[in-house]
C-alpha cells in the first residue's frame, strides 16, 4: 500500500496549485493500493470551507476534497491557519478535520511520498 501525503499552501482560487494538487490526490485516492492524506495550511485552509459557490462550469475545491474523503482519504486543516482566517470546525467540508502541526509531523513520518503544492 503506497502512502501519499499532499501538503497544500495556496488558496482555493487565484492560482491553480491547490486545484492541481487535488486533481492528483483525487485520482490517486481512487486507485487500488493507494492511501491519500491531504493537509491544508496557510491560505489553503480555505479550501475546506463548506458551502463554496463558484460560477457554473468552474471547479470547486470543496467538492474535490469531498471526493478524496469519500475514497477514504484523510483531510487535516491547520488549526492555527483556521483561526487566522476565522474558520471554525463546523464550517469545514465533510471529511475534513481541524488539525495540528503535530499531526502533520506524524503524517509526514507515515508517508512514503510527500508532495508539496
Amino acid at each position: 500500500m503506497a502512502k501519499n501525503l499532499f501538503i497544500l499552501n495556496d488558496g482555493p482560487y487565484g492560482t491553480e496549485r491547490s486545484y492541481n494538487a487535488l486533481r492528483l490526490a483525487g485520482a490517486l485516492a481512487k486507485r487500488e493500493g493507494e492511501e491519500v492524506r491531504v493537509f491544508l495550511m496557510g491560505d489553503a485552509a480555505s479550501c475546506a470551507r463548506a458551502g463554496q459557490k463558484v460560477p457554473t462550469g468552474y471547479y470547486n475545491v470543496a467538492v474535490m476534497l469531498g471526493a478524496v474523503a469519500r475514497h477514504g482519504g484523510g483531510i487535516g486543516v491547520c488549526g492555527t491557519c483556521m483561526d487566522a482566517r476565522a474558520l471554525d470546525a463546523e464550517g469545514l467540508v465533510e471529511g475534513a478535520q481541524r488539525s495540528t502541526l503535530e499531526e502533520l509531523t506524524t503524517w509526514t513520518q507515515w508517508a512514503d511520498k510527500t508532495l508539496v503544492f
